[in-house]
């Protein structure tokens, strides 16, 4: 704590406490690199995502009771955050005391929650192509049965005598070609005038 600068506002300052954590670190065997590009450009998210791990390491490790981190600083011959004349009251007193009585709340598992994530997308994905599939099916056979339509059409119109008679392949490729489901009913003429100017913008 001696060789770290507190209250410091320079790139230089920055690097050079990064190097302090750094080679504490690496005192101490942890496997975490310091992103220092990243953090001395004091990016909210960079610092707020390290941040999150030291507080996630500090739980993991620290051993229990108080730790009064003014106390710390002053051994370390730190200046004090406040003017040497006042007195620090209760409240800052308290800020900087980590209380450790409760139990460590439960983290979220990020990898898990991106993995899950990422297999959603996956299947929304494989959704989609399944959909455009059937939708590419879909106008597929829908474009042979209007060519079909189109040809009964223009046959009757060549001759109306097919029209008429009953029991002829233009009577039955028609019944199939117009027949409906139950429950299926065609929209009156009036309700499809109604329908378009609903849906005209």
């Amino acid at each position: 704590m001696s060789r770290v600068k507190f209250n410091v506002n320079t790139e230089y300052a920055y690097l050079q406490n990064f190097k302090v954590l750094q080679n504490v670190f690496a005192r101490h065997q942890v496997n975490k690199p310091v992103p220092v590009q990243s953090l001395t450009k004091c990016r909210m998210q960079d610092n707020l995502e390290f941040l999150q791990w030291v507080k996630k390491y500090w739980d993991q490790h620290y051993p229990g009771g108080e730790y009064d981190a003014l106390g710390r600083r002053k051994a370390s011959g730190a200046p004090s955050a406040a003017p040497a004349s006042r007195a620090p009251s209760a409240g800052s007193a308290r800020r900087g005391v980590t209380p450790t009585t409760g139990a460590a709340r439960p983290r979220v598992a990020t990898a898990a929650g991106g993995a899950a994530t990422a297999a959603l997308q996956q299947e929304i994905a494989t959704q989609k192509e399944a959909i455009a599939g059937l939708e590419k099916e879909r106008d597929f056979y829908f474009a042979k049965l209007r060519d079909i339509e189109l040809l009964l059409q223009s046959a009757i119109e060549a001759d109306p005598e097919l029209e008429k008679e009953e029991d002829t392949l233009v009577k039955h490729i028609q019944g199939i070609l117009y027949s409906t489901e139950d429950g299926f009913e065609i929209p009156a003429e009036g309700d499809e005038g109604v329908a378009d100017e609903l849906e005209t913008f």
